[in-house]
């Protein structure tokens, strides 16, 4: 048989006709053979295909079913000597439709994101990877790329191909481990997933794309066509402010907020709010609270809801439980229109094994790192990134610049730094590797959160990043320079946890434990630190705030509310997981909503107005706040009353004025005149008392304030006699000096 023109050999037509071709750009489309156009296409699913000049319509040729191929169409185009852009018109039965081809179309990365790509140091991955809606060679379309080195071939799959595999195998860029595609016609909507086949030919499981800036609602897993260019941000007021208000000696009290189960609408199956709705009740509410930041468990897009998003696979997709990309951007922007800053809870420590995510990606240990000692999480069954590869180096920190951008994300806390840090987290002996010293530091880990820090503090003004790290690793929020971190702020781990003890047990021990309160300022300026009662500590079987109290109801009730008194006078920014602002009852459900119908309690609705004047008096009394990561803002007045276990310390402000003292009693015994040594003869005006009666206590306090006398105690010149509340945390303001 005497071959046509056009017609491949068959080992490599059948090749391209499977999808097994290692360079289909080279045979598909439109090419010059023995100086004939002729074009190929794989079309499978079609009885017919011809081909129409793009600018006329006029049909140029019909292509011909080359035999012993599945789909694979080739023929010449007479009379034309030079390439031109053309349509495909398909044919099925009676049904037929037009189509470009995407094999008629140059590749879309040049030169140097190839060579940034390659090199591992793209400062914006996300616009080189990714799907992209974007007009190219004057059509309007989406160009996908994806990094996947160790593929013999990689076809972009989805409901516009049937998610067939032979359809639209990638162009391989070189040796970069760089695949891409120009798809004509596709644009925001479009489900994909990429398929691999294994430096050996084996066909891999369908993965979503790492770099998708959208995916289909769990349980779905495919990726989804998002456009984020175009979007009107109406936050400049607040951008321009940001660096001011997110200062270290600014008020900064976060409420951390799982989106899912913060609030549902029964009557409508029970179903979460949506962005949209959470940017007005959400909104509204923490500003009406007296919240200065809104902190998100993580809304990366993750498949279980059960991680609460502390186990993504779409590091660079909002999840679509609750909507697409730009309702979540109008939520972030309805948070800066009412003075809100916008925390996102971020996981560069570990992802999970689902098999449409990154583990095995192109078949080999890609994102994680081969060896399970340094590759597999044994607390929580995840993969753990190769922070040594710079790849992986790049794809988190890009991602992190990625939300500030993209988003206006005004900070990151960071999950579980200390499983980075550490070799040996959670292993015994044989189960870690240490690393080139012989130590247990994993330097690559601390390099990458470094380069992280320092990415976003470089490019973005006034952002900040957290470290949820609970160790005693030096310098988390030091300067990268001088051998630290470089996060802004960690949480005190530590102070939470003593703390927690100490105000667990019942009051008649609680002397026999003072340490656990006042231990936590020996080290309270060592770092910048947030307090976090955060959501592990209402979870796993530890109860809610309230039900870890001692006593009866009322004693539950008062020792709560001062221990939060307590809270916002030590040093420290605040952290307060939502339900316990007005002291949810129940351990937190995160496949429920919070029980909001305990507000029409007395008790309950006492304890969130205590938190919103908590707020309100943190963030306008100076001496509470300007001076919380330094040591010159706190003093004790007296830390060592263990008998009575009353604890009394002074706070002050940059500039000394108006000093706040607290005094906590965490005894349900009243202490009448009871006198403290004060530092300024005036008076002491009593701004806040937990036990006043709108919060739920027995109204005892000191009429209003009281006046120094020129009585010396605990080593100073002046001294008040006040009325200490039983189980409770009183502040004055000098507000007058003699």
């Amino acid at each position: 048989m005497v071959k046509q023109l056009g017609h491949l050999p068959l080992e490599e037509a059948q090749a391209v006709a499977v999808g097994r071709h290692g360079d289909p750009f080279s045979v598909l489309g439109m090419h010059v053979v023995d100086g004939k156009l002729v074009v190929r296409a794989v079309r499978p699913e079609v009885d017919a295909v011809e081909v129409l000049d793009a600018k006329t319509g006029r049909k140029l040729a019909s292509l011909a079913w080359q035999e012993q191929t599945d789909g694979l169409f080739t023929g010449v185009i007479p009379r034309r000597k030079n390439r031109f852009p053309y349509i495909l018109r398909l044919t099925k039965g009676e049904h037929v439709w037009e189509q470009r081809d995407p094999f008629s179309f140059g590749p879309v990365l040049g030169e140097l994101d190839e060579y940034l790509l390659a090199e591992g140091s793209h400062g914006l991955l996300w616009k080189a990877l990714g799907a992209h809606v974007i007009e190219h060679e004057g059509v309007r379309g989406t160009h996908f790329a994806l990094w996947a080195p160790n593929a013999s071939r990689v076809s972009l799959v989805g409901d516009f191909n049937g998610w067939d595999g032979r359809r639209a195998p990638m162009r391989r860029r070189g040796h970069t481990g760089i695949f891409e595609i120009f798809m004509p016609e596709l644009g925001e909507g479009c489900t994909y997933k990429f398929e691999l086949l294994d430096s050996q030919g084996n066909l891999l499981p369908e993965k979503a794309d790492p770099v998708g800036f959208g995916s289909e609602c769990p349980p779905k897993t495919a990726s989804v066509v998002r456009d984020l260019t175009g979007y009107d941000w109406n936050d400049q007021n607040w951008m321009t402010t940001r660096a001011e208000a997110q200062r270290h000696d600014k008020p900064i009290s976060i409420y951390e907020v799982h989106l899912e189960s913060w609030r549902r609408v029964p009557s409508e199956g029970g179903r979460s709010l949506s962005y949209v709705e959470l940017a007005q009740q959400l909104v509204d509410y923490a500003r009406d609270m007296g919240f200065t930041h809104i902190e998100l468990l993580p809304i990366s897009e993750y498949p279980f809801g059960g991680s609460w998003g502390y186990q993504p696979v779409g590091l660079f997709a909002p999840t679509a439980r609750f909507g697409d990309p730009n309702q979540f951007r109008a939520l972030v922007e309805a948070c800066h229109a009412a003075g809100l800053g916008i925390i996102l809870d971020w996981v560069p420590g570990h992802f999970p094994s689902d098999a449409h995510g990154l583990g095995q990606f192109d078949g080999s240990a890609l994102y994680e790192h081969a060896d399970p000692k340094e590759g597999f999480h044994p607390d929580w069954n995840t993969f753990v990134y190769n922070f040594g590869r710079a790849e992986v180096h790049n794809f988190l920190v890009s991602n992190a610049k990625f939300w500030m951008e993209e988003y206006h994300i005004d900070g990151l806390r960071v999950d579980a730094v200390a499983s980075m840090l550490y070799r040996d987290y959670s292993r015994t002996e044989g189960e870690w590797v240490p690393n080139e010293f012989g130590g247990r530091e994993n330097l690559e880990a601390i390099a990458l959160l470094q380069r992280m820090n320092e990415a976003v503090y470089g490019s973005y003004d006034g952002v900040m990043t957290i470290a949820e790290e609970s160790t005693s690793f030096p310098m988390v929020s030091g300067p990268t320079d001088a051998g630290g971190l470089g996060f802004g702020f960690k949480w005190n781990m530590g102070w939470m946890n003593d703390t927690l003890q100490y105000i667990g047990k019942d009051p008649v021990h609680r002397k026999y434990h003072h340490d656990q309160i006042t231990f936590g300022l020996h080290y309270a300026f060592s770092e910048n630190f947030v307090l976090p009662l955060s959501h592990d500590e209402v979870v796993h079987g530890k109860g809610s705030i309230l039900a870890r109290m001692p006593g009866d109801e009322w004693q539950q009730f008062a020792n709560m509310r001062a221990y939060y008194g307590f809270m916002w006078g030590h040093p420290g920014k605040k952290l307060l997981f939502m339900g316990c602002e007005f002291a949810q009852r129940a351990e937190w459900n995160n496949e429920s909503s919070l029980d909001w119908h305990l507000l029409d309690a007395p008790n309950h609705a006492g304890m969130q107005s205590l938190v919103r004047d908590l707020n309100t008096l943190y963030r306008t009394k100076p001496a509470l706040h300007q001076l919380d990561s330094d040591a010159n803002g706190f003093e004790w007045i007296d830390g060592g009353n263990a008998e009575a276990s009353v604890f009394s310390w002074i706070r002050y402000g940059k500039e000394g004025e108006n000093p706040i003292l607290v005094v906590t009693n965490f005894t349900p015994l009243m202490h009448r005149s009871f006198r403290l040594g004060v530092p300024n003869d005036g008076f002491w005006q009593e701004c806040l008392n937990t036990d006043a009666d709108v919060y739920g206590g027995s109204n005892q306090g000191n009429l209003g304030g009281v006046h120094a006398q020129s009585v010396s105690e605990h080593g100073r010149p002046y001294s008040i006699e006040i009325t200490v509340p039983p189980l409770a945390t009183v502040f004055f303001e000098l507000t007058s000096e003699h």
